[in-house]
């Protein structure tokens, strides 16, 4: 009779050597009883293990043995969203051919689809969306494919999504939109062609504002550039009342806050949390540019988010 702990140490025996590619030693687990659907919170199941790392023979051997071919588990999410975060093109071709499920969703990637496109996998993208997989599905944090692609930069991809019909608004995921998501990274070629395609330039994200407070709290100075040049609303509040002031303001991005001054930054806003730009400033002890900012009129003593004031922010 055999122990839990026994079945227990088989499970993590399978699982790791699935995702190490031992086809040998996976047999041999499997003839002594290993169940072929065993999971962890890491790998996820066997299937998913060996997908994620593009062992093709093995991946082949488990599905022989009735592994799902459509189970969600893990961080990977399902054996088609691991292969395809690993850009395994022939062997995305066999889990299609075999029934995996194209539009299946599951946390972290959300799709298929979306994870070819958040890693760049043009090739992949293709085949999905030949294969019927939803250019437009919302999952995960990353929201749609566009979105995702946008995340890293990947222009050429991104284009690709807008050709076939990519919402270019859509609005879902941690970053909102592909145009928040762009801008965070600082892709400024990606900024423009998605403005000039007829992204919304004052959408917003909960987390992040919009495009400009996030370039702002970033440092990326060329896309806020862009974002002015198109009209953006250097006052605009988004996110917890941040303006693009206040964002660079609360990083000790100087260069990038003369700059906002100079385009006619509001120096006393306010917001939620962080207050004004001087308490924002003062809080991250940025003492040029808390000088800069006094220099430009900001209130000394003005009452606002949860430092309070710029003195108590200092402490």
């Amino acid at each position: 009779k055999k122990t839990a702990l026994e079945f227990a140490s088989k499970r993590s025996a399978l699982i790791a050597a699935s995702s190490r590619g031992h086809t040998s030693l996976v047999k041999i687990l499997l003839e002594k009883g290993a169940d072929v659907e065993a999971q962890n919170f890491i790998n996820g199941t066997t299937l998913i293990a060996a997908s994620f790392g593009g062992y093709i023979s093995l991946v082949e051997i488990l599905l022989e043995k009735d592994a799902d071919i459509n189970a969600q588990a893990g961080q990977y999410g399902t054996p088609l969203m691991a292969a395809s975060s690993g850009g395994h093109t022939s062997l995305v071709k066999i889990l299609l051919e075999k029934g995996a499920n194209v539009n299946t969703q599951a946390d972290y990637y959300g799709t298929a689809l979306i994870a070819a496109s958040l890693h760049g996998h043009t090739s992949l993208v293709e085949i999905f969306l030949e294969n019927g997989a939803d250019l437009n599905a919302q999952a995960s944090d990353y929201g749609t494919a566009l979105i995702a692609a946008s995340f890293n930069g990947h222009i050429s991809l991104a284009e690709m999504l807008l050709e076939r019909g990519a919402d270019i608004n859509a609005h879902t995921g941690e970053y909102g939109t592909a145009l928040i998501a762009a801008s965070y990274g600082g892709y400024a070629s990606l900024v423009e062609t998605l403005l000039e395609k007829g992204a919304d330039l004052n959408a917003q994200a909960e987390e992040y504002g919009n495009a400009l407070t996030i370039a702002s709290f970033e440092d990326h100075k060329s896309v806020v550039e862009i974002l002015l040049e198109k009209g953006a609303d250097v006052n605009a509040q988004a996110g917890s009342d941040v303006t693009a002031l206040i964002a660079a303001s609360s990083e000790g991005h100087t260069s990038l806050a003369e700059m906002l001054l100079d385009k006619g930054a509001y120096v006393n806003a306010q917001a939620d949390y962080h207050g004004t730009a001087l308490i924002a400033a003062s809080f991250g002890s940025h003492t040029t540019l808390v000088k800069i900012l006094l220099e430009k009129g900001a209130d000394v003593n003005a009452q606002a988010g949860y430092p309070g004031t710029a003195l108590i922010a200092a402490f």
